[in-house]
């Protein structure tokens, strides 16, 4: 089983409802994250009872909720329904997964949230999408949502340092690479290359719990890109299922066209490029489909870099980055990941892969996503919103001159600013370059 830094969130949530906190959780996320497998391990271990509600595979149980919200009618019906399930007041953990499909369970969580005989967490595809843009006839809007008590989180594919864990590395080898970072020292060359080698390994793997799974045990990449295929043919598949008449060739054009976009020089999103002399009018929703189902990232530029950053998009101005590098690279096909293992991939694909996984790790690390270009001759692949201030973030697939972070700095002093890169870490003046895999600690 793949250690997930979601569990620690779910312990947490768990003490607070110990505290009486009257709070479900619903997780929302990509399909294939590993949603469902992390909440049936967390309830395995974590309670006394179990009970697991797939509205997908028993669309029956809808039953369950119809009607009455009152939770002591729900549990008697549960236990009409499912003989086996057992309510253990305070030690029962009841997970309502594809909630999509059930409009009334969402409306009751509210109700099981204020009542502490269970606890409850919540799951389901394309859960962000908003109500309406799902053409998929089986989901059903609730009456009501329990506003103030839900609590959401946001999961992702594993990030670098689940990994690492995957990997067989422990916390306190994770937390000497962080001392490193903090205090600036240089790295042993040899290990510094063996952490390049595995983050290369990384981007081309990815954090699919499904690939990492298949990868880890004999180091099979044949059997890792197979399965990536699989997950990109569901996403295309999705888009097919999910996305309403004419928007679902529209939304799997723009999909299809972001690792082209990417490995462009100018790396910004241009609906022409879908199709020619299109404008926002025709793709916008689209964009906008695909970023709430959470397969891609979007990242706007800024008028200026001022707190709060999102009060200073430009609208029209944005990159979109593939929500699991690993996929991307399999987009790109089997020699391009040959290449990024054995560091010889060039030109604007190579800066493709390295902003995307900046990208993605940055998200992962709970950061919003924003570049600040205000001319044609400047720009800062990422700037964050980090200890109430803007922080630029320059990413260099090798170890080039960096124009547009020194103007940066100069223009706006920041207290601090990084420069990422292949090779080892240093600071100059308030400029801390440091080796890509290190992003996981700012």
């Amino acid at each position: 089983m793949l250690k997930r830094k979601v569990y620690s969130e779910l312990l947490e949530w768990k003490k607070r409802r110990q505290d009486n906190k009257k709070e479900s959780i619903i997780i929302k996320g990509a399909r294939q994250v590993g949603k469902t497998s992390v909440v049936e391990e967390f309830g395995e271990n974590e309670y006394e009872s179990f009970i697991e509600i797939d509205f997908i595979k028993r669309p029956d149980l809808k039953n369950v909720f119809i009607g009455s919200k009152e939770p002591s009618d729900i549990f008697s019906k549960i236990s009409l329904y499912m003989p086996n399930a057992k309510i253990v007041p305070g030690n029962t953990l009841i997970f309502l997964d594809e909630i999509q499909r059930c409009g009334d369970a969402r409306t009751a969580i509210k109700y099981l949230a204020k009542d502490f005989t269970c606890d409850v967490i919540s799951s389901g595809s394309l859960l962000s999408l908003e109500y309406g843009e799902d053409a998929d006839e089986g989901v059903e809007a609730p009456e009501s949502i329990a506003v103030g008590f839900e609590y959401e989180i946001n999961m992702y594919s594993l990030d670098f340092e689940e990994y690492l864990w995957a990997k067989g590395y422990d916390d306190e080898q994770i937390k000497y690479f962080e001392k490193m970072f903090n205090d600036g020292e240089k790295i042993p060359v040899e290990i510094n290359e063996k952490m390049e080698s595995l983050f290369r390994e990384y981007m081309v793997v990815g954090g699919m719990p499904e690939v990492v799974a298949s990868f880890i045990p004999q180091g099979d990449f044949n059997e890792a890109f197979r399965v990536q295929r699989k997950i990109i043919s569901e996403y295309q598949n999705d888009i097919s299922a999910h996305a309403k008449g004419e928007q679902k060739l529209k939304v799997r054009a723009c999909y299809d066209s972001v690792p082209k976009q990417l490995a462009r020089e100018m790396k910004r999103f241009q609906y022409s490029f879908v199709e020619k002399k299109q404008t926002s009018r025709k793709y916008g929703g689209s964009v906008k489909w695909l970023k709430d189902s959470n397969l891609v990232n979007v990242c706007n530029n800024v008028r200026e870099p001022f707190i709060p950053l999102i009060a200073n998009e430009i609208e029209e101005q944005f990159k979109m980055y593939i929500n699991d590098t690993g996929l991307l690279t399999q987009m790109y096909g089997r020699e391009t990941k040959i290449a990024i293992i054995n560091n010889t991939i060039k030109g604007n694909a190579k800066g493709a892969v390295y902003e995307n996984i900046i990208s993605e790790l940055l998200i992962k690390n709970g950061y919003n996503l924003h570049y600040y270009k205000p001319n044609d001759d400047q720009e800062l692949e990422f700037i964050i919103e980090k200890n109430s201030e803007v922080v630029p973030i320059e990413v260099k697939a090798g170890n080039t001159k960096s124009i547009s972070l020194n103007k940066f700095m100069k223009d706006f002093s920041p207290t601090v600013g990084y420069k990422l890169i292949s090779g080892n870490q240093g600071i100059s003046d308030k400029v801390k370059t440091i080796p890509h895999y290190m992003v996981m600690f700012i």
